[in-house]
């Protein structure tokens, strides 16, 4: 056996494709660039989405799956796992819970990031239901159903033991009290973010506005002039 350590894993929870692009892709290359290994889990396949761009509905999922896989490799993600549950209809169920903390425990990760499962009237967009749904879910697959043995035991007999997640990101959160400066990643994030071009409208805007919210961040992160950042609140979980 190696005695080499093992990368540091991380696992990205979220309710429909692009919403890690949006809430996280330039921590996602930052973090890649530096060697950590990176997952996905997507709950839904986005099906509900879509800007009218004459796509059919029926189409909708593959066509999302295919977007988001092409944005998780520009930031250097390969590993995604697919929960299937249905987009816009999305709720923080037992069946939910043990879907991913099923992926949690496959992965391993030592630390998950998540969507907030508080609405901020703020920040409408980002507290789509199926965001807060995704949230909850996730937070209760951390703790306690991915490192108690006796939740969900069936996950035990398909041969997936416990896992303590030593600690949680949340996105979108109000008073973030961690900062990834993303100053080098800014232009991938924003490349994988036009992956998603189903979603997309007027996707000439978007290099702009993507890149004056991570100025922001910066700015309220204390990085200086001319950087870049995401934020998130960090939870110790382990």
């Amino acid at each position: 056996m190696s005695d080499e350590p093992q990368a540091e894993r991380i696992l990205v929870v979220t309710a429909h494709p692009d919403d890690v692009d949006f809430g996280a892709a330039g921590s996602v290359a930052t973090w890649t660039d530096q060697g950590i290994d990176v997952s996905y889990c997507i709950c839904t396949d986005g099906d509900a989405g879509g800007a009218d761009t004459g796509v059919p509905r029926h189409e909708m999922p593959k066509l999302r799956r295919e977007e988001q896989t092409k944005a998780a490799a520009v930031v250097g993600v390969s590993d995604l796992h697919w929960l299937g549950f249905p987009d816009g209809m999305l709720e923080s169920t037992l069946e939910l819970r043990k879907a991913i903390a099923r992926v949690i425990r496959i992965v391993r990760p030592d630390r998950v990031v998540c969507q907030s499962p508080e609405r901020l009237l703020s920040r409408i967009y980002a507290s789509h239901p199926d965001h807060l749904a995704a949230g909850d879910a996730t937070i209760s697959a951390v703790y306690p159903d991915s490192r108690n043995a006796w939740s969900f035991p069936e996950l035990l007999d398909q041969g997936h033991a416990p896992h303590t997640v030593p600690e949680l990101w949340l996105m979108a959160r109000e008073q973030p009290n961690v900062f990834v400066d993303t100053t080098t990643a800014i232009d991938r994030k924003v490349e994988a973010l036009l992956c998603h071009r189903s979603q997309m409208p007027d996707p000439d805007r978007m290099p702009e506005l993507i890149k004056g919210w991570a100025r922001a961040m910066a700015e309220r992160a204390g990085f200086g002039p001319d950087r870049y950042a995401e934020g998130f609140e960090r939870v110790e979980t382990g």
